[in-house]
């Protein structure tokens, strides 16, 4: 059933302010239609609604701690990647950055990143764990159908450094090499390891959108003998921008080994030849290198991606024009269900004949994570729709208070919060939208 939905504090910017244009009621909490809805108008509601006060105070009373929530023991660098910010709130900058080398600590020789770093007393859980002598004490594992630690990892330092305005971290030594050298040695892992010549593409094994398993049975986030390995949009999106983020930070007197100003114009225009499809305005879920792993019956190309586009738009890939187009169909994809937001992973989600490790609308599988949602709406900040980003943030806030706290995701036919609790990858994005936004609404004069 549809549902009608307003913003309860624009409800009153659009009675005293009338003249100015008609705030449309439609369906699902967070769609808004307006014909002129003055930017005064706005900021000022921004700036009066408490929820945001509220969820960014809660987020750092969260962000105290650097694992990904109270289900997981590990430091997660894809997670971390996302609430760096909000930690360098509420914990020095010292302990930050200590946790950042630690990754480069445990780095491999070949350049690889791992996904999580964990006390080794804790080290239980059936991974693959590594060790270094650079980290006694710890133990890491790697995911390795994803393609996102590398990248994920040099963002991070990106912000560390934006944010503490400390530049020595690139300089300090980690074993023989600087953390400068550790990152373009990263990068050039993904050249090495996980690149695609034939689409001149990162590749990656394939998962639904920015997940970490393989539809088959199994452990389902390594690589094995049923790997098909494939290209997608999230994995380029995130090198592209680890690209951009290390050409924006390294010294002029830094001679790179490679020239990542051309690799960055070949990914951007790579993805735009193989992986946007511009008659949709959507991106394509996959390109297969060694075969599908789904029958020829099923139409995968149907499948919306969510997470994935949204860092591409971070990525600077697409105009307003294009996301406004972006954003109905994930607008679109959300009515659907009656518990959804723009967060949604995928729509519709992959039936579990053919995605056997992981049933529809379950984790990854058409699950609602904030956590990627709440990107969107910092995308969608960053390039001129604050309206639309202020609206589609409305019930992912509403949604934190009701529940009292961050969760991992959740269920959009029940409405359920599940997996971990504490989960500081929704505080994280939560607190960096909101300060998005807040800061957009103190300019309007």
């Amino acid at each position: 059933m549809k549902r009608l939905f307003i913003l309860p504090c624009l409800i009153l910017a659009m009675a005293a302010h009338a003249q100015q244009g008609e705030l449309k009621l439609l369906s699902y909490p967070g769609r808004v239609e307006t014909a002129n809805i003055s930017k005064a108008t706005l900021a000022k509601q921004i700036l009066a609604d408490h929820r945001l006060d509220t969820v960014q105070a809660w987020a750092l009373k969260v962000l105290t701690g650097f694992n990904a929530g109270t289900g997981y023991g590990e430091i997660w660098i894809r997670d971390f990647n996302t609430f760096i910010k909000g930690s360098l709130k509420v914990r020095s900058s010292q302990d930050v950055k200590e946790a950042l080398l630690l990754f480069f600590k445990l780095q491999g020789a070949d350049g690889n990143i791992p996904d999580g770093a964990i006390n080794e007393k804790q080290a239980n859980i059936g991974y693959k764990y590594g060790h270094s002598e650079l980290a006694p004490g710890w133990a890491s594992h790697k995911n390795t159908v994803e393609t996102d630690q590398e990248s994920s990892l040099i963002q991070a330092v990106k912000q560390y450094i934006d944010v503490t305005g400390d530049k020595t971290i690139l300089q300090e030594k980690v074993g023989d090499q600087t953390v400068l050298q550790r990152m373009e040695a990263a990068m050039r892992f993904i050249l090495n390891d996980r690149w695609a010549k034939e689409y001149g593409l990162v590749k990656g094994a394939t998962t639904i959108d920015w997940g970490d398993v393989q539809p088959e049975t199994g452990w389902g986030v390594a690589l094995n003998d049923k790997t098909k390995w494939s290209v997608d949009i999230y994995d380029n999106a995130m090198f592209l921008l680890a690209i951009n983020d290390f050409m924006a930070v390294k010294p002029a007197t830094h001679a790179a080994k490679d020239n990542w100003k051309n690799i960055a114009a070949t990914l951007r225009k790579n993805i735009q030849k193989h992986l946007w499809d511009a008659k949709a305005n959507k991106y394509i879920p996959h390109l297969y290198l060694n075969g599908s792993p789904f029958p020829a019956s099923f139409d995968e190309r149907s499948i919306l991606y969510t997470g994935g586009t949204a860092c591409a738009i971070l990525a600077g890939l697409h105009d307003q024009k294009e996301i406004r187009a972006i954003n109905q169909q994930f607008l679109a994809a959300a009515e659907k269900e009656q518990f959804a937001t723009i967060g949604m992973t995928v729509y519709p989600p992959y039936p579990v004949e053919v995605f056997p490790n992981m049933a529809a609308y379950l984790y990854q599988n058409a699950g609602d994570w904030t956590w990627f949602g709440g990107r969107m709406i910092t995308a969608l900040a960053n390039n001129g729709m604050p309206l639309e980003a202020y609206a589609e943030m409305s019930p992912m806030l509403d949604r934190v208070i009701k529940n009292k706290g961050f969760n991992e995701w959740y269920d959009v036919r029940t409405g359920k919060a599940s997996g971990s609790g504490d989960f500081r990858g929704e505080a994280g994005v939560l607190f960096d939208a909101i300060n998005q936004l807040k800061a957009w609404a103190g300019k309007v004069k």
